[in-house]
């Protein structure tokens, strides 16, 4: 069996975000970038699907601009066998939408034939959470989304899946689509010695052109602005006075 791993070089997430003067977008200048947390589990299950002895080969795949080979060569230092790498724009700060990675997704699993795609539930720079089922979409494939368990056995995958009235466990056909969630596992830190590896396995770079996928935007963003500032608390003397200034200033009572 074969897994694809897709994985997105974004804004570390200990890094507080700050919006561009004008107005247009995040400020990336000079940030920490990262590789996504949900699609570093997703690479963290798919090794240790590898290490059950239940995968064969891990190909971690990243689109958008050239310096995703640092996020790229995390996956393969923590375990992923090779790598593709779609440059899609030259601009660190050009987002690409969920239906152009979807399409450029989909040319990959047609050209690689995986049996399964893990993926992040969602990418914490747009938390857009779309990518995963518009591919399972495209491909006409089964999906499980939010998986904090995934058990992959005789052709199949049971996803226990969180939802809102607790937990749901369902099983699809493969090859499927799974996107993970937080609780699924706690990835690996790379080692010095896999790192050094990792600089040696096969890492395969592409254009979006190459597999004739359009990915000019549909969506324009008008202006980008900072949340307001939180105010300050206020003590209150008694059950009294909370419930009055819940009543009549927070109007949630």
């Amino acid at each position: 069996m074969k897994a694809l791993v897709p994985v997105k070089r974004v804004i570390d997430y200990n890094v507080k975000a700050r919006v561009k003067a004008d107005g247009s977008g995040v400020d990336l200048a000079n940030i920490k970038m990262s590789m996504n947390p949900f699609d570093e589990i997703a690479v963290e299950e798919a090794i240790r699907l590898k290490e059950a002895g239940k995968i064969e080969e891990i190909v971690a795949v990243s689109i958008g601009v050239k310096q995703a080979q640092e996020t790229l060569r995390t996956a393969l230092a923590m375990g992923a066998d090779r790598a593709i790498l779609i440059v899609a724009a030259d601009d660190v700060h050009q987002d690409l939408e969920p239906l152009a990675v979807a399409k450029l997704l989909k040319a990959v699993v047609d050209s690689e034939a995986p049996d399964i795609v893990i993926a992040g539930k969602q990418a914490i720079d747009n938390d857009m959470n779309a990518t995963g089922q518009m591919l399972a979409a495209l491909l006409g494939w089964p999906q499980a989304t939010y998986a904090s368990e995934l058990l992959v056995e005789d052709g199949s995958a049971t996803v226990t899946r969180e939802v809102d009235g607790g937990l749901q466990t369902i099983s699809v056909q493969l090859p499927a689509i799974v996107t993970v969630d937080l609780r699924l596992n706690e990835p690996r830190y790379a080692s010095l010695p896999n790192i050094m590896k990792a600089k040696k396995k096969p890492l395969e770079e592409k254009t979006a052109a190459d597999f004739g996928v359009d990915i000019s935007p549909r969506l324009e963003i008008v202006t980008t602005t900072e949340p307001p500032t939180r105010s300050a608390g206020v003590r209150v003397g008694s059950v009294n006075d909370l419930v009055e200034k819940l009543k009549n200033e927070a109007g949630v009572v």
